[in-house]
């Protein structure tokens, strides 16, 4: 008799272990944690990069203060006959229209909005993230003629709120998988090196058009490019703009 009556509760707990353990699993499959172990996130993510088969990148530069070396940066993407993103913040284009004006007509800069003040846009509210972003959409459309498709967020900081608002703007929100940290001061050989030994194909390339080095590194950069066999493109042409997913990483891949 206590041999069966060991078993049982032997049973018992192991159902009752059971029990707990599949309360547990429910507990944690609802929380980001297990969702990002499930290679899933519940939180909106933009665009960080695209899965791609062709050795194609984009650079971009962001711009809010200073335009010193903007036109410079032209005269190099058109040396080297290359293309790339200028996203600008709204008070930036008002107060250098005509650099930004230059941009747009030479053909080679895709101009998008990094919003009309540089705020912290992941902590506003829908009604604030929507008056910044056509404020700035407005502003670079009357300078250039053309209305941005194209986001993206000060700081890198978003939210499902603004990716939302964003998107029914008519804006695709586009972050980058390769960080120069030109804005930090870095020598240009060092920014070269942080983007030739991560870039891969869909890469989207982060840089400021007023960084201290940015314009002395850009011709390395485009050489080791090339050497690579990578061409540059306009974002507008790398991203897939339907059916597509985004995993949890950002990369944007083809449906």
């Amino acid at each position: 008799m206590k041999y069966i009556f060991a078993n049982k509760k032997t049973l018992i707990g192991v159902a009752i272990t059971t029990v707990l353990l599949i309360g547990v699993i429910t507990a944690v499959c609802a929380t980001d944690s297990a969702a990002v172990y499930l290679g899933k996130s519940p939180r909106l993510i933009p665009i960080y990069s695209v899965e791609t088969d062709k050795k194609e990148v984009a650079l971009s530069f962001d711009a809010a203060w200073g335009a010193d070396k903007t036109l410079a940066i032209l005269d190099t993407l058109t040396e080297y006959d290359v293309v790339a993103n200028f996203f600008a913040v709204g008070m930036w284009a008002e107060k250098y229209p005509e650099e930004l004006k230059k941009l747009s007509e030479s053909g080679r800069m895709e101009i998008g909005t990094h919003s009309n003040t540089h705020p912290d846009m992941g902590k506003m509210s829908e009604y604030e993230i929507k008056l910044e972003l056509s404020a700035s959409m407005d502003i670079i459309e009357n300078i250039t003629g053309t209305r941005p498709t194209l986001f993206r967020a000060p700081y890198g900081s978003y939210s499902d709120v603004l990716l939302t608002a964003a998107a029914e703007l008519g804006l695709y929100t586009v972050q980058w998988d390769v960080d120069t940290l030109d804005w930090k001061g870095l020598s240009a050989g060092e920014i070269a090196k942080r983007v030739l030994g991560q870039v891969r194909e869909g890469s989207i390339v982060l840089m400021h058009n007023n960084g201290e080095h940015t314009l002395e590194a850009l011709p390395v950069i485009l050489d080791g490019l090339k050497n690579k066999g990578f061409t540059c493109v306009k974002i507008g042409d790398l991203i897939y703009k339907d059916n597509y997913t985004i995993d949890y990483t950002g990369r944007q891949i083809r449906s």
